[in-house]
C-alpha cells in the first residue's frame, strides 16, 4: 500500500475495505449464503481483498463507565475528569496494543499486510469524554478543561508512540476526529486553531520523522478543512463522502499532493454493475494521478447485496490495474 500511497504504485492499486463492514450488512449477506462465522482476514481472502491491519489506542482501564447513550459522555466538568482519570491512560492499554503489534509483525515484515495506527484526535477525544452537545459549548464554557484533556491525551499518546517504533513503524497513521458534517468543519478555524492545532503539533513531527504517514479520519465535506490540516503537516483524508459532495477529482487538482483514501459512493453500489462502473470511471482521473486509494467511502451498506459486492470488487481491481499501468501518463 505504500507505493500507491507516495509513490509508483505496483501492477494495480491496493484492493481493500478500509473499515470493517457494518453488522447489519454481514447479517444480510448470511441469509445470502456468506458464511457468518468468517473473522475479518477470512473475510478479505473470501472477497479477494488486501490485508491490512489497524491498531486503534485505547486509554480507558477496567471500570471506565459506558455512556448512557451515543454521544451522551461520560463526565460533565474539572471535577468529573480528575474522578475519572485514574481509569484512564493506562499503561496496561499501551502493553496490549503492543503485544497486539508483535503479533502482526511477522506477516507485516513478509509483506502479507499492511499496519496502520489510529489515534483518537484531539476534537474526537474530549467529545467522548464530555458528550457531543456539552463538548461544542465547553469551547466557550470550559476552555481550561478541554486543554488539559489534550494535554494529558498528547502526552499519553506520545509515550505510546516512543514504545511503538522501537519496535515497529506503521505505513500510515489516522487521527479520528470527525470534526466536518455534510456542510463543512464543526467548529470555527479558530477554535481548531486554539484547541486542536497545538496538540498535532506535539505528536506530527515525531510521527513524519520515523517514516509514517500522517492522516485525518473525517466524514462529510472536508474540502473546507484540507488548508487547516495542510498547516498542521497533514498528509492526507479518509473517507471522502460522495454525499457531502466531495470530489476527489477537485481535491487532486488543487492539492497535487495530499494523500486520499476513499471516496467511492457506497449509495450507488445496491444498483448494478452498470452504475457501478461510472462511479469508477468518474473517480479514474484522481486514481491514474495517484497517490489515492478509491475505496468505499464509509461502511458498505446492507442494501449491498452479496452478488453486487463481489461484482464492486471486480470492478476495483480491474481500475486498479488500469490506474497503474497509467500512472504519470
Amino acid at each position: 500500500m505504500q507505493a500507491a500511497l507516495w509513490g509508483k504504485p505496483a501492477d494495480r492499486l491496493p484492493a481493500i475495505e478500509w473499515a470493517d463492514w457494518w453488522q447489519e450488512t454481514r447479517r444480510q449477506w448470511e441469509s445470502q449464503g456468506v458464511p457468518g462465522e468468517l473473522g475479518r482476514n477470512e473475510m478479505f481472502d473470501l472477497w479477494g481483498l488486501d490485508h491490512h491491519d489497524q491498531l486503534w489506542l485505547r486509554h480507558w482501564g477496567e471500570g471506565f463507565p459506558a455512556p448512557a447513550y451515543h454521544g451522551s459522555g461520560v463526565m460533565k466538568d474539572e471535577a468529573d475528569y480528575e474522578r475519572l482519570k485514574p481509569l484512564m491512560y493506562r499503561p496496561e492499554a499501551i502493553d496490549r496494543a503492543l503485544k497486539w503489534v508483535r503479533e502482526i509483525q511477522p506477516a507485516y515484515r513478509r509483506g502479507e499486510t499492511t499496519f496502520w495506527l489510529t489515534l483518537e484526535g484531539f476534537f474526537w477525544y474530549p467529545r467522548t469524554l464530555l458528550g457531543i452537545e456539552r463538548h461544542l459549548y465547553a469551547f466557550y464554557d470550559q476552555p481550561a478543561l478541554l486543554h488539559k484533556i489534550n494535554r494529558d491525551h498528547a502526552g499519553y499518546c506520545m509515550a505510546f508512540l516512543e514504545a511503538l517504533y522501537a519496535i515497529e513503524t506503521p505505513e500510515f497513521m489516522t487521527f479520528a476526529e470527525d470534526m466536518s458534517y455534510n456542510h463543512g468543519p464543526m467548529l470555527s478555524k479558530d477554535c481548531y486553531k486554539a484547541f486542536v492545532k497545538p496538540y498535532y503539533q506535539q505528536l506530527i513531527p515525531y510521527i513524519k520523522s520515523k517514516g509514517t504517514k500522517v492522516l485525518i479520519d473525517t466524514d462529510g465535506d472536508v474540502e473546507p478543512l484540507i488548508p487547516w490540516f495542510l498547516e498542521a503537516g497533514i498528509d492526507g483524508v479518509l473517507p471522502l463522502e460522495r454525499q457531502a459532495g466531495v470530489d476527489v477529482n477537485r481535491i487532486r487538482q488543487a492539492y497535487p499532493e495530499w494523500i486520499m483514501l476513499g471516496g467511492y459512493d457506497k449509495t450507488i453500489m445496491h444498483l448494478g454493475e452498470e452504475a457501478m462502473k461510472k462511479e469508477f470511471e468518474r473517480l479514474l482521473p484522481a486514481m491514474c494521478a495517484g497517490r489515492y486509494i478509491p475505496t468505499v467511502d464509509h461502511q458498505t451498506p446492507p442494501d449491498v447485496s452479496a452478488e453486487n459486492y463481489g461484482i464492486y470488487v471486480r470492478l476495483l481491481k480491474e481500475y486498479g490495474q488500469r490506474a497503474a499501468s497509467a500512472f504519470g501518463k
